[in-house]
C-alpha cells in the first residue's frame, strides 16, 4: 500500500454537477487550491465540462468495476491507483482503503456514484476538518475524512 497520501483526504458526494459545482466553488473561495481536489463522476457531458473547469484540462476516462465508465481527476485518483491499478481493477469501493477509509464508506460512495453523484475528494490534513465542513454545508452527502496517517 502507498503511503505517499494514505488518509490525507476529504470526500464527499454531490448529488448533481451543478451541486457538486457549487461546492466546488466554496472549497476554493475558503482557499483550497484546485490542485488539493479531485473529481469522480459518471462520464457524461456535463461532468466532463466541470472537470476542464476546475482543472484546466480533461479528465482522464476509466472503466470501474461496480459503476462502469467515470471521469476521474486529481490526487485521489493516483493515490487510489498506486503501483497495483487497485482502482481500475477492483473500483472505487475496494480502492478507498487506500486512503484510510472503512469498507463501508467505500460501498456508500460507489453506490451514490453509480446513481450520478459526484465524488469531490480535498487533499490535506491540516485543514480537513474545514473541508469537511465545507463539503457538508454545500451538499456533499457522506462527507467524511480518511483515517488520519500515524493516528490508528
Amino acid at each position: 500500500m502507498s503511503k505517499a497520501d494514505s488518509g490525507r483526504f476529504t470526500v464527499g458526494v454531490f448529488k448533481d454537477v451543478l451541486s457538486a459545482e457549487k461546492g466546488i466553488d466554496a472549497l476554493k473561495d475558503h482557499g483550497f487550491p484546485a490542485d488539493a481536489l479531485s473529481i469522480v463522476a459518471k462520464q457524461e457531458k456535463e461532468t466532463a465540462a466541470l472537470v476542464e473547469r476546475v482543472f484546466g484540462r480533461p479528465a482522464e476516462s476509466r472503466e470501474l468495476p461496480g459503476i462502469g465508465v467515470v471521469l476521474a481527476a486529481g490526487s485521489l485518483v493516483e493515490a487510489l491507483e498506486g503501483s497495483e491499478r487497485d482502482l481500475s481493477h477492483v473500483g472505487l469501493s475496494a480502492a478507498m482503503r487506500r486512503v484510510g477509509f472503512q469498507p463501508h464508506d467505500g460501498q456508500i460512495f460507489e453506490a451514490l456514484t453509480l446513481r450520478g453523484g459526484v465524488l469531490v475528494a480535498v487533499r490535506g490534513e491540516a485543514r480537513a476538518a474545514d473541508a469537511l465542513a465545507t463539503l457538508h454545508n454545500y451538499g456533499g452527502g457522506n462527507a467524511a475524512i480518511g483515517a488520519w496517517s500515524g493516528r490508528l
